[in-house]
């Protein structure tokens, strides 16, 4: 049974509009590849997902036919052959979730995680949207290995860290609405930081200029937090008031996820871009360490 807080804020933000975009093909193939190179070992994994949205989305529906990330995103990695391999594993479980062949829905981040996880492994999923939680739920309903909260995903970071398995991913993934959300996402990362010191944290965030994203990139760098992976993917290079692409923050990678992913990040790059022709004139890619061991 979903229990509802006493106190909600408002929430205006609905992932539909991005789903299958540049930013969440960026996202998840870095997840893919996270939870694949932690599975090489047999013990059991938890992934906490802060900010879960709706589980997966109908790429007909009204919200992403506004936006149309989608055909600039997903439908032009769509039926490609010869990627690299967490791009080609993630176009799988994308495929997966499209039987008859037609690219109809995307997965969200709970969605292309469950496909990942082994019968031992779990995951805790937390959501604000009424919506979007009880979407959610009735997605993952009966399934003993998905627990869904409706909470704020910063206070789950609280509530459920450390997991009991001791290993596993927490991905924080907020819409970035609020004017405070660069200090509350990097909050919420020292926080899991210091309650899970050995846990692989992912924070993903938008590139709206350089201001945001740079504070975020020097908070860290001057930081306590060590193995800190930095991951970019610009898809609108000479745009400087909207979207200029998207990053994440890996805490505690892998050992040679930098290697595998400065491989992958280029082919995503090339199929999203604007300019077919010369997609380095459209779109650039990053994969830099912040701060070392």
């Amino acid at each position: 049974m979903l229990r509802r807080p006493a106190r909600l804020p408002p929430m205006n933000y609905r992932h539909h509009y991005h789903a299958g975009g540049a930013a969440d093909l960026l996202k998840h193939l870095v997840l893919v590849h996270l939870v694949r190179r932690l599975q090489d070992k047999p013990t059991p994994l938890c992934y906490l997902d802060t900010h879960a949205g709706a589980g997966s989305y109908q790429l007909a529906h009204e919200m992403s036919q506004r936006t149309g990330e989608y055909a600039r995103g997903v439908a032009r990695l769509w039926g490609a052959q010869g990627l690299p391999g967490p791009l080609a594993d993630l176009l799988r479980l994308i495929e997966a979730c499209n039987p008859d062949g037609a690219l109809r829905v995307y997965p969200g981040s709970p969605r292309v995680v469950r496909a990942l996880l082994r019968p031992g492994d779990r995951m805790i999923a937390c959501e604000l949207h009424m919506k979007d939680v009880e979407t959610l739920h009735d997605e993952f309903r009966g399934d003993p290995q998905v627990a869904v909260h409706r909470r704020d995903g910063y206070e789950g970071i609280k509530a459920f860290l450390p997991p009991k398995e001791r290993r596993g991913l927490v991905l924080i993934d907020p819409p970035f609405e609020r004017p405070d959300e660069f200090a509350a996402a990097l909050a919420g990362l020292h926080t899991a930081h210091a309650r899970w010191p050995t846990g692989c944290l992912a924070l993903w965030y938008p590139i709206k200029g350089p201001v945001a994203r740079g504070k975020l990139h020097a908070a860290l760098m001057h930081g306590v937090i060590r193995r800190v992976l930095a991951l970019e993917l610009y898809t609108r290079l000479d745009d400087a008031d909207g979207l200029g692409g998207s990053g994440m923050i890996v805490v505690n990678p892998p050992w040679r996820s930098d290697v595998v992913l400065r491989a992958a990040l280029p082919a995503l790059a090339a199929r999203v871009a604007d300019d077919d022709l010369d997609p380095a004139a459209s779109t650039r890619t990053r994969v830099e360490w912040i701060v070392g061991e």
